[in-house]
């Protein structure tokens, strides 16, 4: 038996407050540029599958029940309950909570009391700089304060994240834009901005990237899977091997979010540079029944002190649940067979488990 007492999701969202109909809550299951196919629900995935086996108990009922019996009663229980029990139920004793998306989503503080747990902040580098482009008047005002609110969110915040790859695509320049390059990107940028407009100029999000690297906290870089719309051929991490050599030595930790289907790609450039870490998180949840395969697709390349667990969840406490439930599946069936094979000890495949699942993100983002 592989245990794992203590999960730290280290990259997760807040959950919905409102209450959710068949249809919005489908919708928080897949990302999808559509509805499904014909005769079928978003339920029909590996995802909805995950949620219908492990979240049913949860709120008293039987696995695999019908979406609609589970939603009625999710409805009965009420959403501050349901959500409460589900989170307290996934065995997540830790969030790193990224507050970048909009929404009605819960902030660490609610996090942490309705899931029983500890929450910490992560930042979304890109949303800040909208915040402070909102509020500065002039190009000169909006760098000088960029920097100050970068400076200010490293002095609560437990890690920078960046979605440059989903808004331009992972193939930036590794080097640091020069001042008269980013002044130029900056006042074309303001110039032609609504307010709550996106930031999604390459010499911007270069410059955001390399203020994240100077404070000193770890930076997820988000690769793989995004978000509809988004081009994956732009997410593979193999695209950031520049950044990462350029970034090599200066102190900074950078973690490869979700990274499927391109999860090898960030084990490998885990293995080969000091400074990286590969999350296993979304590519589990993607994959549901397959997590197994998937999670030893990674661990056949990182080290094993470069692994880190994360949910990825957004909007459903189901899809913490599922992230946590999948992982420690995962986890159980991979290392329980190599410990049955012979191959390894179950006193290392205790410890590898362990810091995959807690051991690591608390080195890496300092929790103890």
């Amino acid at each position: 038996m592989i245990e794992t007492p203590s999960l730290v999701d280290q990259y997760c969202h807040g959950v919905l407050r409102t209450e959710l109909g068949l249809g919005t809550f489908e919708a928080q299951l897949a990302r999808t540029e559509g509805p499904p196919a014909p005769g079928t629900t978003l339920f029909d995935t590996q995802t909805g599958f995950a949620v219908r086996r492990w979240c049913p108990p949860l709120l008293g009922l039987e696995p695999h029940c019908s979406p609609a019996r589970y939603l009625a009663r999710r409805r009965e229980v009420g959403v501050l309950e349901a959500g409460r029990r589900l989170l307290r139920g996934s065995g997540i004793t830790t969030y790193l909570v990224d507050t970048g998306l909009p929404g009605d989503l819960t902030g660490p503080v609610e996090m942490a009391a309705d899931g029983a747990a500890d929450a910490r902040e992560i930042v979304r580098l890109e949303l800040l700089a909208e915040q402070v482009a909102d509020t500065s008047g002039t190009v000169e005002c909006f760098l000088a304060n960029l920097a100050e609110s970068v400076h200010g969110a490293a002095a609560n915040a437990v890690a920078f994240t960046s979605v440059a790859g989903v808004r331009h695509g992972l193939a930036l320049s590794p080097e640091p834009p020069g001042p008269g390059e980013v002044r130029g990107a900056a006042g074309r940028w303001l110039a032609g901005r609504r307010v709550g407009g996106e930031l999604s100029d390459p010499v911007l999000l270069r410059h955001l990237l390399w203020i994240a690297v100077a404070s000193g906290l770890p930076l997820q870089l988000h690769a793989g899977l995004g978000e509809p719309g988004s081009r994956i051929d732009r997410t593979d991490p193999v695209l950031l091997t520049d950044f990462v050599r350029a970034t090599a030595g200066m102190g900074t930790d950078l973690v490869l979010l979700h990274g499927y289907p391109y999860h090898r790609h960030a084990a490998h450039l885990a293995e080969v540079f000091p400074h990286v870490y590969a999350d296993s998180g979304a590519a589990l949840v993607r994959t549901g029944a397959r997590a197994a395969t998937v999670l030893a697709e990674i661990l056949e390349l990182a080290p094993f002190g470069k692994i880190l667990f994360s949910s990825g969840a957004h909007g459903l406490p189901e899809l913490h649940v599922v992230g946590a439930r999948l992982f420690r599946e995962a986890l159980g069936r991979v290392l329980g067979t190599w410990v049955a094979e012979g191959a390894w000890s179950l006193t290392d495949a205790q410890r590898v488990a362990r810091l995959i699942a807690a051991g690591n993100a608390r080195r890496v983002y300092g929790l103890d």
